[in-house]
Order: C-alpha cells, then structure tokens, then sequence
C-alpha cells in the first residue's frame, strides 16, 4: 500500500518542493494551502500528471478546527497518513520595539500552534499504527537568533525544543520526531532582501551557496525514509555551514 505524506503550507517554497519529491518517490501527497489556492491547485495537477495520487485541502494550521476537518479529509480519501511535514509558517522582519502584541500572538499562532494542532491530529492514529514520522521545518535562527526577527528566532527555537520533547515521548511508539533548521532558501520569504545583502550571506557562509527549495526538500524525505530509522529528536542544520554546531 502507498504511504501518504501531508505536507503544510506546501502550494509553494520549501513545501511546494517537498510535495514534488514525495510524490516522485511514489507517496499519495496532501497539500495543504491557506491562501494560494491558484498555486495550490496546480501543483496538484502537476502531481497527477505525472501519475501521482494527490489532493488539496485548504486549512488555517492555526485554527484547530479548520485543522482537524483538514484530516478527516485526509484520512477519508488515503486512509493512514504515515509522514507529517510541519511546514507552514510565516516570517516577520520588525525591530523588538516595534513589534504589537497582535503580531507576536499571530506568528506563535500558526509557528507554533499549527505545529501543535497538527500534530495532535495525526499522533493518536500514529500510536495505533505504531508508526510514523514527524518532520518540522524550523530554522537557523532558531538555534542562534536574528536581529530584527526577535519573534520569529523564538517561534522556530520552541519549534526546535517541541521535537526534541516530543521525540522522547513518541519513540516507544516507533514515531520518529525531527527538525530541519534550514538557513537561507530562495523562496519567496527572501524575495524582498537586497541582492547585495544576500551576496553578503552567501560569501559569510562556508560553502558560498543559498539553498534552492528543493535541496531542502532532500533533507526532508531523507527524514522519511529506512535510513533515517534511527534519527530521532534532531535538528539538521542544512545551512550549507552558515550555522556549525
């Protein structure tokens, strides 16, 4: 049987890149979208072109009960969803001081509490299955912290803390729990960064390359597949050595 993969915020960016690759290496594939519903739609006729089996179920990850309807549909149409990618999030550019309180609470909202929500949906029938793997997209600024994205670095450093967490309580169910602390991706996130601010990042990074998504998106199924059988409550960091640990 066809395992399945839901992958969040995947209409584009990192997740829209993860989709393809699931759904070359054979997996049914749910792409959840939020607002792209035109981006979400054709990477799904993309996927089935290309004789693949996939859906797209529009889902607010911060609102549980969008969240749950979410995988009642996915479960009714694939019947098991064996990989969870946590992907979607959003990212916010403010000094400390000028950041509302609206803000904050909004970006922990969906950071944080889509992670929750999703999670939740899916990890009881993972129990039952006693199988499963969870991949949240977290970030370098979570290990290290970014000037001007006080709120942000903290969303993706409680990402990095909620796997590691998690992983130790799941493990005796055989569910594998990880994180993917990429640094920068040429995605739209960065699409507005000056072009001599990015030659800046390249050249502060050891092996002088900004990832494409779906060099992303590798590390991501890596996670899912037998050989990653023993990686659990990790961070991998591929920042091309932006970030050595």
């Amino acid at each position: 049987m066809k395992k399945t993969v839901l992958i969040t915020g995947s209409s584009r960016g990192i997740g829209r890149a993860t989709a393809k690759k699931f759904a070359k290496e054979g997996y049914n594939v749910i792409v959840n979208f939020y607002k792209s519903e035109d981006k979400a739609l054709s990477l799904v006729e993309e996927l089935l072109s290309s004789g693949a089996n996939a859906i797209a179920i529009k889902a607010d990850v911060s609102d549980r009960t969008q969240v749950e309807k979410m995988f009642e549909e996915g479960y009714k149409k694939f019947r098991n969803i064996d990989v969870l990618v946590n992907n979607a999030g959003i990212a916010d550019m403010t000094l400390f001081t000028d950041i509302t309180v609206e803000r904050w609470k909004r970006i922990f909202d969906v950071n944080i509490g889509g992670m929750f929500n999703c999670c939740q949906c899916v990890v009881p029938r993972m129990i039952s299955e006693k199988s499963g793997r969870i991949i949240n997209l977290a970030s370098i600024w979570g290990l290290v912290g970014a000037s001007c994205e006080v709120h942000y670095s903290a969303t993706k450093g409680a990402v990095i803390s909620f796997t590691k967490a998690l992983a130790k309580e799941l493990g005796p169910s055989n569910i594998s729990v990880n994180a993917v602390a990429p640094g920068a991706v040429y995605t739209d996130m960065i699409a507005g960064v000056d072009k001599e601010v990015l030659e800046s990042l390249r050249y502060d990074t050891p092996l002088e390359v900004i990832a494409k998504p779906e060099d992303i998106a590798d590390v991501i199924y890596f996670l899912s597949t037998e050989e990653a059988k023993l990686i659990t409550g990790q961070v991998i960091n591929p920042s091309a050595g932006f970030v050595i640990n």
